[in-house]
């Protein structure tokens, strides 16, 4: 399915990172970071993130759980389908659909049953025909028994089939047509002011069998005919061209439109597809392959789709180029859906996207938006390829195709947009995100098939690892094995498996014939078991380096909580080390067992000489350095911090920081590598570092410590020279910073970060802009610090800027975004009678759509000012809003309500309303919840005692 920035767990806003420096042995209240929840009045999805495009959303529901596999006495050969959606323009509903399938097979074993998936279809009658060639014999049905459970068919027969020979499995169904976004579905929407109906599909994993029967596993490939009879004023889309359209009427009568397409390439069932709409569509043509984009005829008479139609062809070229294979359809067409559960999914020829990720609005300047569009198409283009072309044989090996594309997404983004710098982008949106997630996940990039087959979800296979860690591993093992040879390899591995599956042993085997007919690099293992070691075995290791005796030590990164003195795995990895001495790169090595001495490693007593490892992320690990060398790496970021690259300097504090949250370092030792602040530059690093020392879900809490002061004079001195960079182009010029990536992303959090510690320019910047916006609503505040300016302008206001924003946020013009903003804004203001003023708004339903109530409370309990007015408000109204929204705004409250409790009679105070509102089986969990939140309070105090104690000594350096 679609990338991590494309497909599956793409649809709301990217959720902040969870990344705490000051606060990082706070796992638990860290994971509270997304509060500000998006408020949405109407259905469709909002677009990712500009900023981080590879976030993951919730899956569609209903979830395709454990699968049972099918016997192998039955190979599928053909499909010949017919589907027919019973829908007509203006129709109420309910709707459903009907079909027939004829399914060509070769019988590999003699039985006397067919066995093959289904769910939720109703039969309409079942044939077997055979053996073939004559159609005119049969094999008689005694039965068809379905197995919902299972979801499988089983035509019993009184005969049996015999092995050698083909026959035609001839199956009527019909099922409901369903706005689930699985399967078929139907969706409806506003085009050009009419409401509008459309019927599309959505097959990966395992919902091919709630469309029609079939053999609905990845490695049974087959060809497929395929016709959809539809309302005549409809097109229907699949995955072949159109050969043939003609008419036929129903039993009724009524006119219907049979729409007959070509035969297709052998393909697996997931990647069947089916689009019904009246849609328009923008076209153009790349080396013979007709590229069409439809979407909504008001979003294509806008233009809305013309910047994704530029990619589309280079992007399509590129890989063809890199590959050395050729696209084999002669046509792709691309929809727009409306509503979609994935960003986007890679049907051959008929890939499917939610319309956000593909619209571009000429009038945005700016092109973080590009950026992320050209990611999420180039994702589904690499699966043409990894995927479609060369398929996994079972879920297991997920990664084979959805790491590759995401590997392939950052290649042709960067070859479409080459101002995107392609190691900074990589390293901020994959590798760093995952190796968070990674340390806290119990699960391998590939599983054992029994495995998956008996304990997983298939849908919960689409997630970070299978994404972001098979990219990840990807980029390395292109680094060590160079660019040139792995694109050969890949090549040799497509060409081999082409219209076939494979699974990582069969990758594997085509690196090490590349490698063995060369001799230019030189491995300490075979690719396999170089390989298996980092897709076999749970997480990933952190090096620690002592620079006195050149040794280097690996073991699993685990949180100290989990740490056990022997670990029964022994889990090593064959480890390649990328390398810089003294800011010279050196030659490549490896790291093969636990733990080794390299010679070369071994530095001078002068403080000038230094070593740095895992130069730009090449590899996926952490390292830990012993303090000698940390004290010469600190030193040098203070006098030269441009001899170390900037991903490297990323990483090492990105490192030392993740080191201190899961106990491998102590704060203090972190805190020094931030000295040298003043002279960072790079904007992505910032951020990284702000999310660390400032989580957006604990400001409110910091400020009531005695370490907000100090941090405000350490953290304010550093932050001057980039922060005045950054505000001379919104004062002057911000239509300057259209090219620049990360500002888009970025310079929201550096502008908030300078707000909330005081800096009087970037108050009274806030107070500047929101006040010529209050005098003129057509004077935009400048998006890149929208929502910065919006809580600042309403908190160092009155009631009049608290009214104008309440205003803005029922004016019937205002974007989603904009509400989204101004919803948050709203809870910024520091005059208690307007939080309560705004709480008792939230209980209107004529003020708000209730889906929003929550956020109010949420937004306001966050807030050092509003969390004991919000839980008051809740309390009172607590029988009212408990019939809205039940528990889950209770444990929401609690979550945050729990960073402020600090004494056992705050504990008490909070437990006597719970006792009194859930049942008793939630109690238990409630009190071992807020016991657990009170001791990690006391371990955070500490904390920031021995934090306010390093700053006191520090904040005049």
């Amino acid at each position: 399915m679609g990338a991590r920035g494309a497909g599956l767990y793409v649809g709301r806003r990217a959720a902040a990172l969870g990344a705490a420096l000051l606060l990082a042995l706070l796992a638990a209240l860290l994971a509270l970071a997304a509060l500000y929840g998006r408020c949405r009045q109407e259905e469709a999805p909002p677009p990712p993130s500009p900023a981080a495009p590879g976030t993951p959303a919730p899956p569609p529901a209903p979830t395709a759980g454990p699968v049972r596999r099918l016997p192998r006495h039955l190979l599928p050969l053909r499909y010949e389908l017919e589907l027919w959606p019973r829908v007509r323009p203006g129709q109420a509903g309910p709707f459903s659909f009907r079909g027939q399938v004829n399914i060509t097979v070769l019988c590999r074993q003699d039985t006397d049953a067919a066995v093959l998936h289904s769910a939720g279809l109703r039969s309409r009658g079942a044939a077997v025909r055979g053996p073939l060639p004559g159609l005119g014999s049969a094999v008689e049905v005694a039965g068809l028994r379905q197995e919902e459970e299972d979801e499988v068919a089983v035509l019993e027969l009184r005969g049996r089939l015999r092995a050698g020979s083909r026959y035609v499995l001839q199956l009527g169904f019909q099922g409901l047509l369903e706005e689930d976004l699985v399967g078929l579905f139907l969706t409806r929407y506003t085009d050009q002011g009419r409401s509008s109906m459309l019927i599309a599909s959505q097959m990966e994993p395992t919902y091919a069998r709630r469309v029609y029967p079939c053999f609905d596993e990845p490695a049974m490939k087959a060809t497929f005919n395929i016709r959809i009879v539809h309302d005549p004023s409809y097109v229907a889309l699949s995955n072949m061209p159109a050969i043939d359209v003609s008419e036929m009427k129903d039993e009724n009568g009524s006119l219907w439109t049979v729409t007959t397409f070509n035969t297709s390439l052998k393909m697996s069932t997931y990647l069947t597809a089916f689009v019904v709409c009246d849609f328009d569509y923008v076209t153009r043509t790349e080396r013979g392959n007709k590229i069409r984009i439809w979407a909504r005829k008001e979003a294509i008479g806008n233009g809305y789709l013309d910047y994704a139609l530029s990619v589309i062809g280079p992007i399509f070229s590129f890989l063809e180029d890199v590959l050395n294979i050729s696209y084999p359809l002669p046509k792709t067409d691309l929809v727009a859906l409306p509503e979609f559960g994935a960003g986007g999914m890679e049907n051959w020829g008929l890939v499917t996207f939610q319309e956000s990720s593909l619209m571009y609005l000429p009038s945005d300047k700016f092109t973080s938006r590009k950026a992320m569009i050209a990611l999420i198409v180039s994702h589904e283009l690499g699966h043409q390829w990894f995927g479609n072309l060369v398929t996994m044989n079972w879920w297991n090996d997920l990664w084979l195709k959805e790491g590759l594309a995401s590997y392939f997404e950052y290649l042709g983004a960067t070859f479409v947009d080459p101002k995107l710098s392609l190691d900074k982008i990589f390293y901020d949106h994959v590798v760093q995100p995952v190796l968070r997630e990674d340390s806290e996940i119990v699960r391998s990039l590939s599983e054992s098939e029994d495995k998956i087959k008996g304990s997983f979800s298939l849908t919960s296979l689409f997630d970070s690892i299978t994404y972001n860690k098979g990219a990840s591993i990807t980029w390395m093992l292109s680094g060590f094995l160079t660019e040139k040879l792995f694109i050969r390899a890949l090549t040799s591995y497509l060409k081999e498996f082409s219209f076939s599956n494979a699974n990582q042993d069969d990758l594997w085997t085509h690196i090490q014939m590349v490698i063995d007919a060369q001799d230019e690099v030189q491995l300490p293992a075979s690719v396999k078991e170089i390989m298996d070691s980092w897709t076999c075995q749970n997480g990933f290791p952190v090096l620690t380096l002592n620079i006195t005796t050149g040794t280097i030590r690996q073991e699993q990164f685990l949180n100290k909580n989990n740490r056990r003195s022997t670990d029964p795995n022994n889990n090593t990895w064959i480890i390649p080390i990328s390398w810089m001495r003294n800011g010279s790169s050196q030659p490549l090595m490896w790291l093969d067992k636990s733990s080794k001495v390299f010679p070369e490693m071994q530095v001078l007593e002068s403080e000038y000489d230094w070593i740095l490892l895992n130069v730009n992320l090449s590899g996926y690990y952490r390292v830990n350095y012993d303090q000698l060398n940390l004290k010469r790496l600190a030193h040098l970021l203070e006098n030269d911090p441009k001899a170390i690259p900037a991903v490297s300097r990323f990483q090492l504090i990105d490192d030392v920081f993740v080191l201190t949250k899961f106990g491998y370092v102590q704060i203090e030792t972190a805190l020094e590598l931030t000295k040298y602040l003043a002279r960072e530059d790079e904007l992505f690093i910032w951020n990284m570092v702000l999310l660390n020392l400032v989580p957006e879900n604990l400001e409110s809490t910091l400020k009531n410590y005695e370490v907000y002061p100090l941090l405000k004079k350490y953290l304010l001195k550093r932050m001057l020279p980039i922060y005045h960079y950054y505000a001379g182009f919104i004062h002057k010029n911000i239509d300057a910073l259209e090219d620049d990536y990360f500002a888009q992303g970025y310079l929201e959090k550096l502008f908030a970060t300078a707000c909330w510690l005081g800096l009087q320019d970037c108050l009274d910047l806030s107070s500047e802009l929101y006040a010529k916006w209050m005098d003129n609503p057509e004077h935009k505040i400048p998006f890149l610090i929208r929502g910065t300016v919006c809580c600042y302008g309403v908190a160092l206001g009155s009631a009049k800027e608290w009214n104008f924003a309440w205003e803005m946020y029922t004016h019937t013009d205002s974007t989603e975004d904009d509400k989204d903003i101004l919803l948050s804004a709203m809870s910024c203001a520091k005059e208690s009678w307007l939080l309560y003023r705004y709480l008792q708004y939230g209980l209107s339903d004529t003020l708000f759509s209730s889906n929003c109530t929550s956020t109010v409370i949420l937004n306001v309990v966050a807030k050092d000012i509003g969390h004991r007015m919000a839980w008051e408000f809740v309390t009172e109204n607590w029988p009212l809003l408990s019939e809205r929204y039940g528990q889950e705004l209770l444990h929401d409250v609690l979550k945050v309500m729990g960073r402020f409790v600090n004494t056992d009679l705050q504990i008490q105070e909070l437990q006597v309303f719970y006792n009194a509102t859930l049942e008793e089986d939630e109690r238990e969990a409630t009190t071992l919840l807020l016991e657990s939140t009170k001791s990690e309070n006391i371990e955070r105090k500490k904390l920031l005692i021995k934090v306010a104690s390093w700053l006191e000594k520090n904040a005049d350096d």
